[in-house]
């Protein structure tokens, strides 16, 4: 049994399916604070908060838990400057508490959602393994303290693990049965589709005068069904006896937020209103990661690396929300 740990959301559910179509038996531990009970359609479902130890050991009493994967950390960027002990507690001391049952009951394979905010201000373009971790916001620094102790716990408990640093996870399942859905929603894909769908008025261009080709900011888009077979060959790897390792999830391309806003007007054959604003504080110009050391050592292909096909499959799960 494979425990999906924060299964009800954006990118824990679609692994979960994933996992499943592939012949795994899942069970999905979830508070359902922003993730969607209705996401949970394969597998089994236990409503728990890492917060409580307790809900958690009664989770792995009632399941034979083989192997861990962690995403239930809260995501938003700026409220975790705002509200940093929200994270802290959530994102780091939740975890804590999911490893210490993990060890308890003798489970030694975790694989966990980290993300490139690990990395803070880009040095280099692309972004390499090796690039200084230096995160320049509460969020990425919960991210690199699991990191860090997770090194440590395999040091001293043997407790093998994977870290996954992602860029921008974009799309949705190509069959449409899940998808994007945040509240509130703050990725620039589905918030330009929100504009195609009529859903807001426009889409802000924070910065039109950045060092790119277009002047507007350059993201590593990486769609999250590839994303999710990323995952499942980083737990095959463990199963198999692979060492703890880093990889980051990416495509290794960039593009700006105006080639994105153009494709998706293509796409959904609507207007879509960009209005330029002001740049956002701590926005780098480009954040584009290297993905050569996933594809050599676990052999990972992406197969929906096109923007189109990302920006296509967002917008056929938008259309069945209506």
């Amino acid at each position: 049994m494979i425990l999906v740990v924060g299964g009800a959301g954006y990118i824990g559910s679609h692994i979960n399916k994933l996992l499943n179509q592939r012949g795994y038996k899942t069970v999905v531990f979830d508070s359902l604070v922003y993730g969607h009970r209705n996401f949970v359609k394969w597998g089994e479902f236990v409503l728990g908060d890492l917060n409580d130890k307790k809900q958690i050991r009664l989770c792995f009493e009632k399941y034979s838990v083989k192997a861990v994967m962690h995403f239930s950390a809260f995501a938003y960027v700026g409220e975790s400057v705002t509200a940093p002990a929200k994270y802290y507690q959530n994102n780091f001391v939740g975890t804590l508490n999911l490893l210490e049952v993990m060890l308890e009951f003798d489970v030694k394979h975790f694989i966990f959602s980290s993300t490139c905010a690990t990395y803070g201000v880009p040095e280099q373009i692309p972004i390499t393994e090796e690039h200084p971790q230096n995160p320049i916001n509460p969020y990425g620094e919960t991210k690199l303290m699991v990191e860090k102790v997770l090194r440590d716990y395999d040091s001293a408990y043997n407790l093998r693990h994977i870290n996954l640093r992602y860029f921008n996870a974009a799309g949705a399942d190509i069959e449409a049965e899940i998808g994007e859905l945040h509240d509130p929603e703050t990725h620039l894909i589905p918030l330009v589709l929100d504009a195609a769908a009529g859903k807001r008025a426009d889409i802000k261009v924070f910065g039109t005068d950045y060092d790119t080709p277009d002047g507007t900011c350059v993201r590593d888009y990486v769609h999250v069904n590839d994303l999710a077979d990323a995952h499942i060959l980083a737990l095959e790897y463990l199963l198999n006896g692979g060492k703890s390792d880093c990889f980051n999830l990416g495509n290794g391309n960039g593009y700006s937020v105006k080639e994105v806003i153009e494709v998706a007007r293509n796409i959904t054959g609507k207007e879509i209103i960009a209005v330029d604003s002001a740049r956002r504080p701590g926005d780098p110009a480009s954040l584009v990661g290297s993905a050569d050391k996933i594809k050599q050592v676990l052999k990972w292909e992406p197969k929906y690396a096109d923007l189109n096909t990302i920006i296509k499959s967002a917008w056929n799960w938008h259309c069945s929300l209506k």
